[in-house]
């Protein structure tokens, strides 16, 4: 039921339009920040959680640990460009509501690779909102670029359907 209200209840997309723009706004601000604000290095935060990968009760767990010396440390300058536009993009998208179920995703991607790094901050708080607004369906983006371009996309592409055919035999 209360899935039914948040994918269906046009009072509810204005509440969501709200948490989109919320969320939007703290991503892109803080790909923003990063990307005006020099040069941007995740090497720094990297080493952090890897150190985070030992003693008696680690906060960084060891295959996370793995995969940030093997993939991340390697292609860190990968990671220091994908890290700011990444945030920037999914900031711009959720504040238009443009690919907001897409946008979402990957912004709650990006906040568990934040939290296995053994960061917490603002984190849970984001993926617990964004939860809503991936849940929510289309409702989110009822009132932004998705709400604008998804309805008539849907009426063409029904009127485009073919037919059903009766069998004969």
């Amino acid at each position: 039921m209360i899935i039914d209200v948040l994918r269906r209840d046009k009072r509810v997309s204005i509440l969501l339009a709200v948490l989109r723009v919320y969320l939007g706004y703290t991503w892109f601000m803080a790909g923003l920040g990063k990307i005006t604000g020099g040069s941007f290095d995740t090497s720094g935060f990297i080493q952090g959680a890897l150190a985070k990968t030992t003693g008696e009760q680690p906060a960084v767990q060891e295959w996370w640990g793995v995969f940030l010396q093997n993939i991340a440390v390697p292609n860190i300058e990968l990671f220091n460009f994908l890290v700011p536009w990444g945030e920037l993009l999914v900031g711009l998208g959720l504040l238009v509501g443009c690919f907001t179920k897409t946008a979402v995703f990957f912004g709650i991607t990006m906040n568990f690779s934040y939290m296995f790094s053994g960061a917490i901050s603002i984190n849970p708080q984001l993926v617990l909102l964004s939860l809503f607004i991936l849940v929510s369906a289309m409702n989110a983006g009822r009132y932004g670029v998705d709400g604008m371009i998804i309805p008539p996309l849907k009426e063409k592409l029904a009127l485009n359907k073919p037919k059903e055919v009766k069998d004969i035999a």
